[in-house]
């Protein structure tokens, strides 16, 4: 397993688990991603603190501390 934070940019994973908690993971879930869900890597920024994925057709943006509490496979 890894973590979203460590996915190259231009490769696709799937949602594994979410090990956020309380209001972070409903954030999440609210962004779709739940278990199953194609995220690709669009692009990374300065230092790789901040990320933009392609997830269900929107693009969003997160933090190294927030893809890092994302499983994929």
């Amino acid at each position: 397993m890894n973590y979203l934070s460590d996915i190259d940019v231009g490769k696709v994973v799937k949602v594994n688990a979410l090990l956020a908690k309380d209001l972070l993971k409903e954030r999440m879930l609210a962004l779709g991603l739940t278990k199953g869900t194609s995220v690709e890597v669009i692009r990374k920024g300065p230092k790789n603190n901040l990320t933009v994925f392609d997830i269900r057709g929107v693009m969003i943006a997160l933090r190294r501390e927030e893809s890092n509490l994302i499983m994929v496979e």
